[in-house]
């Protein structure tokens, strides 16, 4: 079997906003192969810098487009397949958007594997290690702390045990944050545990007093306080905090996640497998459960997004949390034809070959730009 394609398909609402939410506009990748078989991935960056990246001519040996450089290669040689796109986008894509184009061609992959093979992607990475994940509702925070306690009580009978509110309007002032803060816990009420994503907002310092005020709060841990290289301010913030402090969405590299756990300190990673690919989030995840930390993946996208963090999670010992995005965007729920139904407050892993999703094609063809 041999790869025949791969189409870099850029997706986009009619309007798009600078609000925080990634499910606006998607790169959806698709890989054909000469045996009739389809894998789909997705990657989480700018959409049409991916598709610049996957359609790009050949330069040179060290400088060429992912889907000239795949095309005739073995897809069921997935690592084989990692190292000819690392070489290929040597001069321009060893981090960043490279690696974002590169995560979404792999779980492409990773799905035409499964599919071949008759297994979910999870049992060929080992797994699983569990088949079903407490799944926290994700959602922003509102414009106001009144209307950030509506918007819990609004969610928190939906079966969720977790909520987790972020961005919006937190980094204001002190009162704000912290009124924020409380308004969520007072609106989700005592049972439900509660995440904040602070959105890289703070210097470490900042930091840590908010974490103080957040710690009366109860809250469960709290996100991205600070800018994604700032390991020496996490180092500070993570010995000193009263409430456990995750990061990692934005890492594409296992080195890097490496360093935030063993520089940075972290207690949480957060691999998004449409940035940093399935096999570096399942190795990501091996090395927080080696050193006692934990982990939860990154995922505001479509159903092909979920389930790749599914599959990721589960081959690794001590995943726990499962980030279930709560937008409204058809890019999120109608991508693929699986919803990802709740059960006891927990998600199941798909047991379908390869990724085991649907993607329909009405929602490509109604949203996709030409």
């Amino acid at each position: 079997m041999r790869i025949s394609s791969i189409e870099a398909i850029v997706l986009r609402l009619p309007r798009v906003t600078a609000a925080c939410d990634g499910t606006q506009d998607t790169c959806l990748i698709r890989v054909d192969t000469d045996a009739g078989i389809t894998g789909w991935g997705e990657a989480d960056s700018a959409p049409t810098v991916i598709k610049a990246i996957v359609d790009a001519p050949l330069s040179h040996q060290l400088c060429d487009g992912l889907a000239n450089a795949l095309t005739g290669a073995d897809p069921l040689a997935v690592h084989v397949c990692r190292q000819r796109m690392l070489q290929a986008a040597n001069y321009y894509g060893r981090s960043a958007a490279g690696l974002h184009a590169m995560a979404g061609v792999e779980t492409a992959l990773w799905d035409i594997a499964g599919k071949a093979y008759g297994q979910p992607v999870s049992h060929l990475l080992g797994g699983p290690h569990c088949d079903r994940f407490r799944a926290y509702c994700s959602i922003l925070f509102a414009d106001t702390p009144a209307l950030t306690y509506d918007l819990a009580r609004r969610h928190a009978d939906l079966g969720f045990t977790a909520i987790k509110f972020g961005w919006g309007p937190m980094g204001q002032d002190a009162a704000t944050d912290t009124a924020l803060v409380r308004e969520a816990r007072r609106g989700a009420g005592s049972d439900i545990d509660i995440l904040v994503d602070a959105g890289q907002v703070w210097d470490w310092r900042t930091a840590l007093d908010r974490a103080g005020s957040f710690a009366d709060c109860g809250i469960l841990l709290l996100e991205e306080p600070l800018a994604p290289d700032d390991l020496d301010g996490y180092a500070r913030l993570c010995a000193r905090s009263p409430v456990p402090i995750a990061a990692g969405e934005a890492e594409a590299r296992l080195e890097d996640f490496e360093a935030l756990l063993r520089q940075g300190g972290l207690d949480w990673i957060q691999p998004d497998p449409g940035r940093c690919g399935i096999w570096t989030m399942v190795q990501a995840g091996r090395l927080a459960a080696s050193l006692h930390r934990r982990m939860a993946n990154h995922s505001f996208k479509s159903g092909i997004t979920m389930a790749a963090s599914l599959h990721a999670l589960s081959a690794c010992p001590g995943g726990e949390l499962f980030e279930y995005c709560m937008s409204d965007s058809p890019l999120r729920h109608q991508v693929t034809r699986e919803s990802f139904t709740l059960e006891n407050g927990r998600v199941p892993v798909p047991t379908g070959p390869g990724l085991g999703v649907t993607v329909v094609q009405d929602t490509i063809d109604r949203y996709r730009v030409a």
